[in-house]
C-alpha cells in the first residue's frame, strides 16, 4: 500500500460528494431524522433511551451500507475504476481510499445523530459519551466496508439495492433489536453469532446500562472492527482490471 495514493483516492471521493448534496443529505441528516421520529413516537424519554443505542448502530450500518455500494457500483459501471487501475495503484489504495472517504462521512453522521439524541431527544446513558461514538462510528464503518463488497456482485444499482434485504435485514432481526439474543431459538441465536452487527448493539446495549470497560465489551469491539477489515480486503481481491 502507499499512503499517498490512499489519501488521494479518499480526496477524489470526498470532492465527488461534495457537489452531491442530496447523497450528503441522505448519510448525515436521515439517521438523526429517524431517530427524531422515533423519540416522539415512544413519546417517552426513558423508552426512548432504551431502544435509541441499538438504532445508533443500526441506521448508520444501513444507511452507509447502501449509499457506498450504489456509489461504488457506479464508479465500476462507467470504468472509472478502470482506469484507475491500469494505473500504479494496489487495490488496497482503491479500497482503503474509499473506506477513509465514506469513513470520515460516517464519523459525521454518528456525531450528528449523537449529538441531537444525547442533547434535544433526552438519550440517557451511564456509560461513556466517548464509547458510545467510538462503537457507532465502527458500526458505520462496517456498513461501508460490507457495501464495498456487495458491490462486486452487483450488475446494476437496482442489483445493489437487493443486497439490502440479503444483507442488512437479516443483521437487523437477529442483533437483538426486537428480542434479545438469548431469547432466541438455538438456530437464531447461533446464525446471530455470525452476524458483526450483534456484537454492536450488544457493545451498545452494555455502554448504555454500564460505565464498566470489560473483556466482553473490548471482544466485542474487536470483532465490529475487525469484521470491517476483512470485508475491505475481501472486496480489494473482488477488483479486476476490466470492467465487466
Amino acid at each position: 500500500m502507499n499512503a499517498t495514493l490512499t489519501l488521494a483516492t479518499a480526496r477524489r471521493i470526498l470532492t465527488q460528494l461534495r457537489h452531491d448534496h442530496r447523497t450528503v443529505a441522505l448519510m448525515i441528516l436521515v439517521p438523526s431524522l429517524l431517530l427524531v421520529l422515533l423519540r416522539y413516537v415512544f413519546n417517552s424519554e426513558q423508552a426512548f433511551s432504551a431502544a435509541a443505542p441499538a438504532l445508533l448502530a443500526v441506521f448508520p450500518f444501513a444507511i452507509m451500507f447502501i449509499v457506498t455500494s450504489i456509489t461504488t457500483l457506479r464508479e465500476r459501471t462507467t470504468a472509472t475504476l478502470e482506469r484507475l487501475m491500469t494505473m500504479p495503484i494496489a487495490k488496497l489504495d482503491l479500497l482503503f481510499g474509499y473506506g477513509i472517504a465514506f469513513g470520515l462521512v460516517a464519523v459525521l453522521q454518528v456525531l450528528v445523530a449523537a449529538g441531537i439524541s444525547l442533547t434535544w431527544l433526552g438519550l440517557d446513558i451511564d456509560g461513556s459519551v466517548g464509547l458510545l461514538l467510538l462503537i457507532a462510528v465502527l458500526d458505520a464503518l462496517l456498513g461501508t466496508a460490507l457495501g464495498l463488497l456487495a458491490s462486486a456482485f452487483a450488475r446494476t444499482e437496482f442489483q445493489a439495492v437487493q443486497f439490502m434485504p440479503a444483507i442488512v435485514m437479516p443483521q437487523v432481526l437477529l442483533c437483538g433489536l426486537f428480542a434479545p439474543r438469548e431469547a432466541m431459538t438455538p438456530v437464531l441465536e447461533w446464525l446471530s453469532n455470525f452476524m458483526p452487527l450483534s456484537y454492536a448493539v450488544d457493545a451498545l446495549t452494555q455502554v448504555t446500562h454500564s460505565s464498566d470497560v470489560d473483556v466482553t465489551l473490548v471482544r466485542n469491539l474487536l470483532i465490529v472492527a475487525g469484521c470491517g477489515l476483512l470485508a475491505l480486503i475481501l472486496g480489494a481481491a473482488t477488483l479486476r482490471r476490466r470492467t465487466p
